[in-house]
Protein backbone atom coordinates (compact mmCIF):
# COMPACT_ATOMS: atom_id res chain seq x y z
CA UNK A 1 0.00 0.00 0.00
CA UNK A 2 1.11 3.47 -1.01
CA UNK A 3 0.97 6.07 2.13
CA UNK A 4 1.33 9.92 0.65
CA UNK A 5 2.07 12.36 3.36
CA UNK A 6 1.91 16.40 2.71
CA UNK A 7 2.03 19.68 4.70
CA UNK A 8 4.20 22.82 5.52
CA UNK A 9 7.43 22.42 6.52
CA UNK A 10 8.48 23.45 10.67
CA UNK A 11 11.90 25.11 9.94
CA UNK A 12 14.31 23.27 12.50
CA UNK A 13 17.65 24.31 11.02
CA UNK A 14 17.84 27.60 9.36
CA UNK A 15 15.19 30.53 8.50
CA UNK A 16 13.48 31.30 5.74
CA UNK A 17 9.89 31.43 3.91
CA UNK A 18 7.88 28.37 4.83
CA UNK A 19 8.13 25.42 3.13
CA UNK A 20 5.87 22.61 1.90
CA UNK A 21 6.56 18.52 1.61
CA UNK A 22 5.32 15.73 -0.05
CA UNK A 23 6.17 12.74 1.45
CA UNK A 24 5.76 9.04 -0.30
CA UNK A 25 6.36 5.47 1.61
CA UNK A 26 5.24 1.77 1.02
CA UNK A 27 6.64 -1.14 2.98
CA UNK A 28 7.87 -0.12 6.88
CA UNK A 29 10.85 0.00 6.97
CA UNK A 30 11.55 0.72 3.49
CA UNK A 31 15.18 -0.27 1.97
CA UNK A 32 15.95 3.47 0.95
CA UNK A 33 14.62 6.82 1.23
CA UNK A 34 15.22 9.50 -1.33
CA UNK A 35 15.23 13.14 -0.61
CA UNK A 36 14.36 14.86 -3.75
CA UNK A 37 14.66 18.46 -5.11
CA UNK A 38 12.61 20.00 -7.86
CA UNK A 39 13.90 22.20 -11.09
CA UNK A 40 13.39 25.80 -11.22
CA UNK A 41 9.72 26.87 -11.56
CA UNK A 42 8.58 23.32 -9.86
CA UNK A 43 7.41 21.97 -7.33
CA UNK A 44 7.60 18.34 -5.32
CA UNK A 45 4.07 16.99 -6.42
CA UNK A 46 4.66 16.95 -9.84
CA UNK A 47 6.83 13.65 -9.11
CA UNK A 48 4.11 12.18 -7.10
CA UNK A 49 4.18 9.32 -10.01
CA UNK A 50 7.73 8.76 -9.52
CA UNK A 51 7.38 8.65 -6.40
CA UNK A 52 4.67 5.93 -6.14
CA UNK A 53 7.00 3.78 -8.53
CA UNK A 54 9.78 4.03 -6.25
CA UNK A 55 7.63 3.16 -3.76
CA UNK A 56 6.56 0.09 -5.30
CA UNK A 57 10.23 -1.42 -5.28
CA UNK A 58 10.85 -0.44 -1.63
CA UNK A 59 11.67 2.77 -2.07
CA UNK A 60 10.71 5.92 0.18
CA UNK A 61 10.71 9.25 -0.51
CA UNK A 62 10.47 13.04 0.48
CA UNK A 63 10.26 16.02 -1.62
CA UNK A 64 10.03 19.68 -0.88
CA UNK A 65 8.85 22.79 -2.45
CA UNK A 66 11.73 25.13 -2.13
CA UNK A 67 11.52 28.95 -1.57
CA UNK A 68 9.51 30.66 -4.15
CA UNK A 69 8.15 27.24 -5.76
CA UNK A 70 4.69 25.65 -5.82
CA UNK A 71 2.95 25.72 -2.20
CA UNK A 72 5.95 27.11 -0.36
CA UNK A 73 6.49 31.32 0.66
CA UNK A 74 8.76 33.17 -0.94
CA UNK A 75 8.84 35.61 -4.19
CA UNK A 76 8.23 33.29 -6.86
CA UNK A 77 11.83 32.38 -8.33
CA UNK A 78 13.67 34.74 -5.85
CA UNK A 79 16.08 34.00 -4.09
CA UNK A 80 18.71 36.24 -2.48
CA UNK A 81 21.91 33.64 -3.15
CA UNK A 82 22.00 30.51 -4.10
CA UNK A 83 22.95 29.10 -0.72
CA UNK A 84 19.45 29.97 0.05
CA UNK A 85 18.10 27.04 -1.53
CA UNK A 86 20.87 25.18 0.53
CA UNK A 87 18.91 26.05 3.44
CA UNK A 88 15.92 24.94 2.32
CA UNK A 89 17.50 21.56 1.48
CA UNK A 90 18.75 21.50 5.08
CA UNK A 91 15.08 21.21 6.03
CA UNK A 92 14.87 18.41 3.22
CA UNK A 93 17.54 16.27 5.15
CA UNK A 94 16.08 16.83 8.01
CA UNK A 95 12.80 15.39 7.20
CA UNK A 96 14.51 12.67 5.81
CA UNK A 97 15.97 11.22 8.82
CA UNK A 98 12.48 12.14 10.46
CA UNK A 99 10.51 9.96 8.49
CA UNK A 100 13.07 7.38 7.71
CA UNK A 101 15.41 7.57 10.74
CA UNK A 102 18.12 4.63 9.81
CA UNK A 103 17.13 3.85 6.21
CA UNK A 104 20.05 4.37 3.62
CA UNK A 105 19.79 7.90 1.88
CA UNK A 106 20.29 9.12 -1.67
CA UNK A 107 20.09 12.41 -3.26
CA UNK A 108 18.40 12.93 -6.24
CA UNK A 109 17.67 16.00 -8.10
CA UNK A 110 16.09 17.40 -11.61
CA UNK A 111 17.38 20.28 -13.41
CA UNK A 112 18.09 23.01 -10.86
CA UNK A 113 17.10 20.47 -8.58
CA UNK A 114 20.49 18.71 -10.29
CA UNK A 115 22.68 21.48 -9.48
CA UNK A 116 21.57 21.49 -5.93
CA UNK A 117 21.60 18.20 -5.47
CA UNK A 118 25.36 17.94 -6.71
CA UNK A 119 26.13 20.91 -4.71
CA UNK A 120 24.37 19.37 -1.79
CA UNK A 121 26.76 15.45 -2.82
CA UNK A 122 30.05 17.37 -2.84
CA UNK A 123 29.69 20.28 0.54
CA UNK A 124 28.22 17.22 2.91
CA UNK A 125 28.56 14.23 1.41
CA UNK A 126 27.88 11.81 4.73
CA UNK A 127 24.67 11.31 5.04
CA UNK A 128 24.22 9.59 1.60
CA UNK A 129 24.88 6.98 -0.23
CA UNK A 130 24.56 8.21 -4.11
CA UNK A 131 23.59 10.75 -6.41
CA UNK A 132 21.01 10.31 -9.06
CA UNK A 133 20.16 13.15 -11.55
CA UNK A 134 18.16 14.02 -14.73
CA UNK A 135 18.64 16.61 -16.78
CA UNK A 136 20.78 18.58 -14.27
CA UNK A 137 20.93 22.34 -15.02
CA UNK A 138 24.69 23.04 -15.22
CA UNK A 139 24.19 24.61 -18.23
CA UNK A 140 21.57 26.59 -20.49
CA UNK A 141 21.12 24.97 -23.47
CA UNK A 142 20.87 28.18 -25.59
CA UNK A 143 23.91 30.03 -25.28
CA UNK A 144 23.82 33.58 -24.20
CA UNK A 145 25.60 36.41 -25.70
CA UNK A 146 28.27 37.72 -23.62
CA UNK A 147 26.30 40.75 -23.81
CA UNK A 148 23.24 39.52 -22.49
CA UNK A 149 25.49 38.33 -19.60
CA UNK A 150 26.69 41.47 -19.02
CA UNK A 151 23.59 42.81 -18.94
CA UNK A 152 22.32 40.14 -16.71
CA UNK A 153 24.77 40.38 -13.79
CA UNK A 154 23.74 44.55 -13.91
CA UNK A 155 20.41 43.97 -13.59
CA UNK A 156 20.96 41.18 -10.67
CA UNK A 157 22.73 43.85 -8.53
CA UNK A 158 20.38 47.11 -9.53
CA UNK A 159 17.21 45.39 -9.88
CA UNK A 160 17.67 41.74 -8.86
CA UNK A 161 13.58 40.51 -8.35
CA UNK A 162 12.81 42.11 -11.83
CA UNK A 163 11.43 38.85 -13.88
CA UNK A 164 11.87 37.97 -17.71
CA UNK A 165 9.76 35.64 -19.34
CA UNK A 166 11.29 32.15 -19.93
CA UNK A 167 10.01 31.08 -23.13
CA UNK A 168 9.54 28.10 -21.40
CA UNK A 169 6.67 25.92 -22.59
CA UNK A 170 5.36 22.45 -21.89
CA UNK A 171 6.18 21.06 -25.51
CA UNK A 172 9.68 21.83 -24.62
CA UNK A 173 9.45 19.52 -21.70
CA UNK A 174 8.17 16.50 -23.17
CA UNK A 175 6.41 14.54 -26.06
CA UNK A 176 3.47 13.94 -23.56
CA UNK A 177 1.17 16.03 -25.33
CA UNK A 178 -1.07 15.51 -22.17
CA UNK A 179 1.59 16.69 -20.04
CA UNK A 180 2.76 19.50 -21.70
CA UNK A 181 -0.34 20.67 -22.22
CA UNK A 182 -0.40 20.37 -18.04
CA UNK A 183 2.61 22.33 -18.07
CA UNK A 184 1.53 25.28 -19.70
CA UNK A 185 -1.85 25.07 -17.90
CA UNK A 186 -0.63 24.70 -14.14
CA UNK A 187 -0.84 28.01 -11.56
CA UNK A 188 1.72 26.93 -9.74
CA UNK A 189 4.73 26.62 -12.60
CA UNK A 190 5.55 30.22 -12.81
CA UNK A 191 6.82 31.24 -16.26
CA UNK A 192 9.25 34.16 -15.28
CA UNK A 193 12.73 33.84 -14.43
CA UNK A 194 14.14 36.19 -11.92
CA UNK A 195 17.68 38.41 -12.55
CA UNK A 196 19.03 37.27 -9.09
CA UNK A 197 17.96 33.68 -9.92
CA UNK A 198 19.93 33.71 -12.97
CA UNK A 199 23.44 35.40 -11.74
CA UNK A 200 23.23 33.15 -9.04
CA UNK A 201 22.59 29.66 -10.53
CA UNK A 202 25.31 30.47 -13.22
CA UNK A 203 27.81 31.15 -10.20
CA UNK A 204 27.03 27.96 -9.00
CA UNK A 205 27.18 26.03 -11.95
CA UNK A 206 30.79 27.41 -12.05
CA UNK A 207 31.89 26.40 -8.77
CA UNK A 208 29.83 23.03 -9.22
CA UNK A 209 31.74 21.60 -12.08
CA UNK A 210 35.33 23.31 -10.78
CA UNK A 211 34.82 21.05 -7.61
CA UNK A 212 33.44 18.05 -9.68
CA UNK A 213 36.58 16.02 -9.26
CA UNK A 214 36.10 16.06 -5.20
CA UNK A 215 32.71 14.00 -5.65
CA UNK A 216 33.31 10.27 -5.58
CA UNK A 217 29.73 8.44 -4.04
CA UNK A 218 28.01 6.59 -6.82
CA UNK A 219 26.79 8.80 -9.86
CA UNK A 220 23.90 8.41 -12.35
CA UNK A 221 23.17 10.74 -14.52
CA UNK A 222 20.46 10.81 -17.59
CA UNK A 223 19.47 12.92 -19.93
CA UNK A 224 17.77 13.42 -23.03
CA UNK A 225 19.60 13.73 -26.05
CA UNK A 226 17.39 17.01 -27.56
CA UNK A 227 17.35 18.89 -24.24
CA UNK A 228 16.40 22.22 -24.78
CA UNK A 229 16.62 23.51 -21.28
CA UNK A 230 20.08 22.06 -19.95
CA UNK A 231 23.23 22.35 -21.75
CA UNK A 232 23.94 18.34 -22.68
CA UNK A 233 27.77 19.67 -22.74
CA UNK A 234 27.92 21.03 -19.87
CA UNK A 235 26.26 17.90 -18.26
CA UNK A 236 28.81 15.45 -19.88
CA UNK A 237 31.97 17.55 -18.40
CA UNK A 238 30.40 17.43 -14.70
CA UNK A 239 29.80 13.71 -15.37
CA UNK A 240 33.59 13.09 -16.94
CA UNK A 241 35.22 15.35 -14.01
CA UNK A 242 33.25 13.87 -11.17
CA UNK A 243 35.62 12.10 -9.09
CA UNK A 244 33.30 8.76 -8.44
CA UNK A 245 34.67 5.47 -9.25
CA UNK A 246 31.45 4.33 -10.09
CA UNK A 247 29.29 6.50 -12.26
CA UNK A 248 26.88 6.00 -15.16
CA UNK A 249 25.51 7.87 -18.06
CA UNK A 250 22.53 7.48 -19.56
CA UNK A 251 21.77 9.33 -22.38
CA UNK A 252 17.95 8.93 -24.09
CA UNK A 253 17.88 9.57 -27.89
CA UNK A 254 15.12 12.50 -28.44
CA UNK A 255 13.92 13.12 -25.15
CA UNK A 256 13.45 16.29 -24.44
CA UNK A 257 14.12 17.90 -20.76
CA UNK A 258 11.27 16.24 -18.26
CA UNK A 259 12.41 12.66 -19.14
CA UNK A 260 10.66 11.49 -16.73
CA UNK A 261 7.76 13.11 -17.88
CA UNK A 262 8.26 11.68 -21.25
CA UNK A 263 6.49 8.22 -22.60
CA UNK A 264 9.33 6.45 -21.77
CA UNK A 265 9.04 7.71 -18.58
CA UNK A 266 8.59 4.79 -16.10
CA UNK A 267 10.98 2.64 -17.56
CA UNK A 268 13.81 5.64 -16.75
CA UNK A 269 12.18 5.73 -12.67
CA UNK A 270 12.98 2.37 -12.99
CA UNK A 271 16.12 2.39 -13.79
CA UNK A 272 16.80 5.28 -11.20
CA UNK A 273 15.14 3.00 -8.61
CA UNK A 274 17.68 -0.32 -9.95
CA UNK A 275 20.57 2.24 -9.35
CA UNK A 276 19.05 3.15 -5.48
CA UNK A 277 18.48 -0.65 -4.29
CA UNK A 278 21.91 -1.98 -6.10
CA UNK A 279 23.86 0.72 -3.52
CA UNK A 280 21.64 0.06 -0.23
Amino acid sequence: MVRHDEGEVVRGKTNGPRLYFNATSGQDPPRAVVALVHGYADYGARYAHVADAWTERGIASVAIDLRGHGRAGGRRGYCERFTDYLDDFAELEMLVEKRAPGVPRFLFGHSFGGLIAAAVAIANPAPWRALALSAPYFGLALDVPPAKVFAGKLVSRVIPMLGLPSGLKGADMTHDTARARAYDADPLIFKNATARWFTEAQAAQARTLERAPSLTMPLYLVMGTEDRVAKMASARAFFDAAGSADKTWNARPGLFHEVLNEPEGPAIADGIASFVLGHV
